[in-house]
């Protein structure tokens, strides 16, 4: 039993001093200055009545954004086009044309795949691989390989 009280009495002992040198290095050498609680400001804005969260014309176009708004079928000629859009319609009109320009490009990337399979399909029809072509390029490496061989070592035949 009283071995059991002495552990537990050590236990306790290094649990506490633990605590204090953990107290201790957790300052890091900082300064132990107290915290100032700032005081929040009131607030600046007065409450009027609150704005609309959008602005209705205030912005000029420019000829590309005149024509985003053509593309997207806003309006039908650069002409009906007010001097004064909004960002809103704007940016809708900007993002209907990123959306066709994806369709447009998962279209070309569909069909230039499928003329992919196609002229595969044909150089398999001409008993054509990539393998043939590679050993066929490989072999015309080594003959002239060897064609260099050969005349260096009759140039320094004919030299001795």
């Amino acid at each position: 039993m009283n071995l059991i009280r002495s552990r537990l009495s050590i236990g306790n002992l290094l649990g506490q001093r633990c605590r204090q040198v953990s107290e201790i290095w957790s300052h890091r050498g900082m300064c132990n200055k107290p915290q100032e609680v700032k005081p929040e400001p009131p607030p600046a804005v007065p409450a009027h009545a609150p704005r609309p969260g959008f602005r209705i014309p205030g912005h000029r176009p420019s000829s590309m954004d005149k024509k985003i708004l053509v593309w997207s079928g806003r309006f039908k000629t650069a002409d009906q086009i007010p001097e004064l859009v909004s960002f809103e319609m704007l940016d809708a009109a900007r993002n209907k044309i990123r959306v066709k320009a994806c369709y447009v490009m998962i279209v070309i990337t569909m069909g230039s795949c499928l003329f992919m399979v196609f002229l595969g399909k044909r150089a398999v029809g001409r008993h054509e691989s990539l393998t043939g072509q590679n050993m066929e390029k490989k072999a015309k490496w080594r003959e002239e390989l060897q064609k260099e061989r050969d005349a260096s070592l009759s140039l320094s035949e004919k030299a001795q």
